[in-house]
């Protein structure tokens, strides 16, 4: 097992945003998950043009000038990934999908592992019987994560660590913005300017995630 391969996975649709009209359609791409990509900042305060799902098409668009771009947000604030399976069909695949990103670990911190196991690889389950593409995301950092003494910063790193496992298990696609925050912390970027809130990124911290995203996209 392991994951996708990044030069290939996303081919398809790549191709398929370098269409022009006449020949071309709309590409749908729809991020599922919590607040993060719902775009909370200091909540209540909802940011939409600062967060990943729209930079992200900002980004996309750059790259491919004829395409026409849905990118769709099914995120609740709030949510975890047991709830956000249930509704996975009504809410996520009733668009029509081209490609799926799953965001959830920042709030799957209170659940069992096991529970967090078995609604991702439902998620992704789902989507495979489709066959659309997807991008697990590992959870950006919040405030804890440097306090070794904080068992919520513990639990980010696992919930991590088990997102990359069910990625390599069922060779899907990652975009791992943990460690895109571990290398930009480490290298002297203060975790203040990464962060909105205490577990919400800022602009900044939401460009690192589309970067994570980006690179899947065999431009």
């Amino acid at each position: 097992m392991a994951l996708a391969d990044r030069k290939k996975y996303l081919s398809g649709l790549v191709e398929e945003l370098k269409k022009q009209w006449p020949n071309n359609r709309t590409v749908n791409i729809v991020c599922h998950g919590h607040s993060v990509p719902a775009g909370y900042f200091a909540t209540p305060h909802v940011d939409t043009f600062n967060a990943y799902p729209h930079l992200l098409h900002k980004k996309l668009k750059e790259k491919f000038p004829f395409a026409v771009i849905n990118v769709i947000v099914t995120a609740i604030g709030g949510e975890n990934s047991v709830s956000g399976a249930k509704r996975f069909s009504s809410d996520v695949l009733c668009h029509k999908p081209d490609l799926v990103l799953i965001d959830y670990g920042l709030n799957d911190r209170g659940l069992p592992e096991d529970m967090v196991y078995e609604a991702w690889k439902k998620m992704v389950d789902l989507s495979k019987e489709k066959e659309i593409p997807v991008l697990l995301l590992t959870p950006s950092w919040d405030i804890t994560v440097l306090d070794e003494a904080q068992e919520s910063g513990t639990l980010l790193k696992q919930r991590a660590s088990l997102i990359r496992q069910i990625a390599f298990e069922q060779e899907v696609g990652l975009a791992d913005s943990f460690s895109a925050f571990e290398k930009a912390i480490y290298s002297g970027i203060p975790i203040e300017t990464l962060l909105s809130w205490s577990n919400h990124p800022s602009r900044q911290g939401h460009l690192l995630i589309v970067n994570e995203i980006l690179s899947w996209f065999p431009f």
